[in-house]
Order: structure tokens, then C-alpha cells, then sequence
């Protein structure tokens, strides 16, 4: 946790301007996204959890996980959430050559466009590097795909264990203002301090009047 920030550094967003950090905005709005799923019966209670407070997230699938779970897929679409590509099996950008990234990449996209084909729903082009890590060919070609790359202001760090659930909770509580966006996961590794910190967080944010939002860019 030492090396990565809670709190994305403004040098480190201006070093990659094209990458969307957070939102630049006045309004009392955060955005809530969640990585890695969906995943069976986390995914579904982060649906839950979200409908209770009003909010809407954006969801980054792993098209693996969308082929095993169709129907969860389906369920985010249908609760008025927004869904971004991470990839069809999580690769980490640093080790793939860019190629091998973009095949899947577009193997993640096909898999989901499937299953909202003929129907009113909507697949944005919305990409998150799985590990946040991504070569800056893999990133223009990413772009010149017309894919914007999400990447985020604030972490939660859900999905290490040395971080306890109250940490987990205070990282965003702490850091997050108008415009952030703001990455939890919604995978087993992750499940015990999400779980806990995302209705402290929706719980903490509702009081003082903030929204959540989906991004729809």
C-alpha cells in the first residue's frame, strides 16, 4: 500500500492527460466503480447495497466473468449502471505486448455486446487497465480505438488484506470530493472490506447531501 496513493497525486494525472481521473465538477456528485466482476453473490449484494442509497456505479468487466455470469451482467444493465471493459481475462498491460492487449480487449467487448445485442441497453466505450497498468502504446492504440480510459482519484484498497475494513472505509471517506471516482472491487478477494466500507461510504456521502452517479462519458 506504501507505494500506491490513497490519493491519486496531481502530478501523476498531469504526467497522463488523456486518461479521465476523476470529474472536474462543482456538484456534489462521486463516482462509485467497481472492478473485476461480476462475480456471483458479491456482485449481486453490491446491486442491493447501491438501490438502497439511490446510487448508480459504473461496473469494469472481465468478459470471462460476464460469459460464466450472463445473467448478473444483465442485472447491472437493467439497474441503470453503467458497464466499462477490463479486459476478457485480466491481463496486466505491462506483460502483454500491445496486440495481445487489444485482442482482449475487443474478445471482452464482443462477449458483452452479445448479450445487449437488439436490446435498449447500451455498452460505453469505457476502459479500465486491469492493475491500473497500461504501456503508453497500449494506451494510444486504447484511444484511437475510441475507448476512454478510466482510471481514478481515490482507492479504497479493498482488495488488500494487510488493509483493515475501517481503513478501507476511512481511505475514501477521507479523500474523496466533488468529481471522484473512486475504485472498489466486486470479487471474493475483495468482498470482506468492501462489504463493510461500501455502506459506510454510502451511508457517510448521503448524509451530506452527494449523489451518485454512473459515468456516462
Amino acid at each position: 500500500m506504501a507505494l500506491v496513493p490513497t490519493k491519486t497525486p496531481k502530478v501523476v494525472k498531469a504526467l497522463f492527460p488523456k486518461y479521465i481521473w476523476n470529474i472536474d465538477t462543482t456538484e456534489k456528485v462521486i463516482y462509485l466503480t467497481f472492478d473485476d466482476g461480476p462475480t456471483p453473490e458479491i456482485t449481486t449484494w453490491t446491486l442491493d447495497i447501491l438501490e438502497k442509497y439511490n446510487a448508480k456505479a459504473t461496473f469494469f468487466c472481465i468478459g470471462a466473468n460476464v460469459e460464466k455470469y450472463p445473467d448478473i451482467f444483465t442485472e447491472i444493465l437493467k439497474k441503470g449502471h453503467s458497464i466499462g471493459n477490463h479486459t476478457q481475462h485480466h491481463l496486466k498491460g505491462w506483460k502483454a505486448s500491445k496486440d495481445v492487449y487489444l485482442e482482449d480487449i475487443e474478445k471482452a467487448e464482443d462477449v458483452m455486446r452479445k448479450l445487449v445485442l437488439n436490446s435498449k441497453f447500451r455498452i460505453q466505450n469505457l476502459f479500465r487497465p486491469p492493475y491500473g497498468k497500461i504501456t503508453s502504446k497500449q494506451g494510444k492504440a486504447v484511444i484511437n480505438k475510441d475507448y476512454k480510459i478510466i482510471m481514478w482519484d481515490v482507492l479504497s484498497f479493498d482488495w488488500d488484506n494487510s488493509v483493515s475494513k475501517q481503513d478501507c472505509a476511512n481511505n475514501v471517506i477521507s479523500k474523496a470530493k466533488e468529481g471522484s471516482i473512486i475504485v472498489f472491487h466486486d470479487s471474493l478477494k475483495s468482498a470482506t472490506n468492501m462489504q463493510y466500507a461500501l455502506p459506510k461510504v454510502l451511508e457517510y456521502f448521503s448524509e451530506k447531501k452527494y449523489r451518485f452517479k454512473a459515468l456516462k462519458l
